[in-house]
């Protein structure tokens, strides 16, 4: 359609309707230079008005524009919507393979959800399924090569069952989904972090002749309207994702560009899975996100109107972005969630260093169900190694902070992080992740040696030449000290007595049940009956999601083992023994 405009028939002259012209005679006999120039403005800008006033006055209105081209009303209220009753699944199985951290476990619960509502099945056999859904990891080249070797072996079985679909979802479909496509045939669909939702259509559309394709990251999905599908019914822990993205932009990591910016559900949607899990008899919930100590719920639009804080950083530590305001932050989530039942215990993870202001730590000693156990990603130990890798902070700062946390939870403990071999780490600078190590007593570590990634900052702006030799051979070192500096540090917990939540029956066979106690180390303990509290005649046996007070009388660097006391609650264990 084209708009017919009437032509303008103002004239220049209209402007002196508006405006006496003996006004800039008299400026300039005052020889007022500035006046005049802010005079011929204020003409200018008042002949511009008058003449589009005009204009669209005498032009074509509304009316004129819906009486040539007329909408058909009722196409816009029809049901009859022709791609939905197609998008049943018709109770084909979906088997589902999960690759890399939590957040994955926590995505494939999410997708179980929504295929399920579209009419999937779960299925736990492989041989069984209809489908094929790798959810990926893509963070470190060795979580890429489980992939691709896998694609491998499912080429026989897509061979043995040519109507087999196999799906790609998750960090590395975003990262590769060209290279997916033109390199394995086998594959029909991909899917990134943030199209989980459109996974039915996707699965309709796809065929052995056609990629069904959609990587699209997102501003603001956080699946906060879909309640994940527990995989395992039979556990009483859970993990509850409360955020997604990242905003750090280390030089090192591929999530920015993998899972996109960083945004946070809303608190009340977190609150009532949180109660969900409470009345479904979950003993333990771990908070899931990128950051997620970075967590900031913006949804209330009244609160963040008259909430404009800044976000409180640990000293020292600072941000590529401009500080953030405003908002619900972490500190506000997890005195939430701890309220909501004091049996369950909390975790939280990954967070990073920098959000960890003080009402965070006295939140965590305050409230005896929120574990004292902290995950501190260091990455190196040398100073211009974080700068490269663009973290944010010193390893002097980061220190600080350590014994900072120390100073308000004495009985904590600290896991961490660290990447060997990043672009030109010298000796000198690897031997300062190595004393990072003696000073600091974690007692759990991810130790890993440096793979790049495309896409990232280091891609474009550095070289990855640190020899793959070389690199192994400090990840070597580094995996040593930390064996040899963990083992010390559980041995010291032998003769406590520590509340462990049981899991269940040890990997080793029944006789022996495993749990996990505060500080998330693992605890074998036999298979036997025990008091039902302390001091009690009566005995019962120990099942999974029990609370135990167990003598710890074993340690090495992997595990401790102990002796079942009875049974107890958080509550008890804290009155008796702290």
């Amino acid at each position: 359609m084209v708009l017919k405009r009437q032509q303008n028939t103002l004239s220049p002259n209209h402007t002196e309707n508006v405006i006496d012209n003996s006004s800039g005679e008299n400026i300039l006999k005052k020889g007022n230079s500035s006046e005049f120039i802010f005079y011929l403005l204020k003409i200018i800008l008042l002949y511009f008005l008058a003449n589009y006033k005009t204009t669209f006055s005498n032009g074509p209105g509304l009316k004129d524009f819906l009486s040539e081209n007329p909408v058909d009303h009722s196409c816009l209220t029809s049901d009859n919507t022709p791609y939905l009753s197609s998008l049943d699944g018709n109770k084909q199985n979906v088997f589902l393979e999960i690759y890399g951290c939590q957040m994955n476990v926590n995505d494939a619960e999410i997708v179980s959800s929504i295929l399920i509502k579209n009419n999937y099945e779960i299925t736990k056999n492989i041989e069984k399924a209809n489908i094929i859904l790798l959810v990926t990891c893509a963070i470190r080249e060795k979580a890429e090569h489980k992939i691709w070797s896998r694609l491998l072996h499912l080429r026989s079985l897509k061979k043995q069952y040519p109507n087999l679909k196999i799906g790609l979802l998750g960090c590395m479909a975003e990262r590769l989904k060209h290279k997916i496509v033109e390199e394995e045939k086998i594959v029909n669909i991909v899917a990134g972090p943030d199209s989980y939702k459109d996974l039915p259509r996707l699965l309709q559309t796809s065929n052995d002749k056609e990629v069904a394709i959609n990587v699209q990251l997102s501003m603001d999905e956080t699946y906060a309207d879909v309640s994940p599908v527990r995989l395992n019914s039979e556990s009483k822990t859970a993990f509850v994702s409360i955020m997604r993205g990242c905003d750090n932009m280390c030089t090192y990591c591929i999530v920015p560009f993998t899972r996109g910016r960083e945004r946070s559900r809303p608190m009340e949607s977190i609150l009532n899975e949180v109660q969900e899990l409470s009345d479904k008899g979950i003993k333990e919930v771990t908070l899931l996100g990128q950051n997620v100590n970075s967590y900031r719920d913006i949804s209330q639009s009244n609160f963040y109107q008259y909430t404009k804080a800044k976000t409180n950083l640990a000293k020292g530590f600072k941000t590529v972005y401009k500080n953030k305001e405003g908002g619900l932050r972490f500190s506000d989530l997890l005195d939430n969630v701890s309220k909501i039942n004091p049996e369950i215990r909390i975790r939280f993870t990954s967070p990073h260093p920098k959000d960890f202001p003080d009402e965070v730590l006295d939140l965590i000693a305050e409230r005896r169900n929120i574990c004292q156990q902290i995950h501190l990603p260091a990455q190196s130990g040398s100073s211009t190694v974080l700068t490269r890798m663009r973290r944010g902070y010193s390893r002097e700062a980061y220190l600080e902070l350590v014994y900072h946390i120390k100073s308000i939870l004495p009985e904590v403990m600290l896991s961490s992080d660290f990447i060997v071999g990043f672009c030109d780490e010298t000796e000198d600078e690897f031997e300062q992740t190595l004393s990072l190590m003696k000073e600091v007593d974690y007692s759990s570590a991810y130790l890993f040696a440096y793979s790049m990634r495309e896409k990232t900052t280091a891609h474009r702006r550095y070289t990855d030449n640190i020899d793959k030799t070389v690199k192994l051979e400090r990840l070597q070192k580094l995996v040593q000290l930390y064996r040899s500096k963990v083992e010390s540090l559980y041995k010291k917990q032998i003769g406590q007595y520590q509340l462990v939540l049981v899991e269940g029956e040890s990997k080793k066979g029944s006789h022996d049940l495993q749990g996990r106690n505060d500080g998330n180390i693992k605890v074998i303990i036999p298979n036997t009956s025990i008091p039902e509290c302390k001091d009690s005649p009566s005995y019962r046996p120990i099942k999974n999601g029990d609370y135990i007070v167990v003598n710890i009388n074993y340690a090495n660097s992997q595990i401790l083992k102990g002796i079942p006391m009875y049974h107890s609650s958080i509550r008890n264990f804290n009155c008796i023994y702290q």
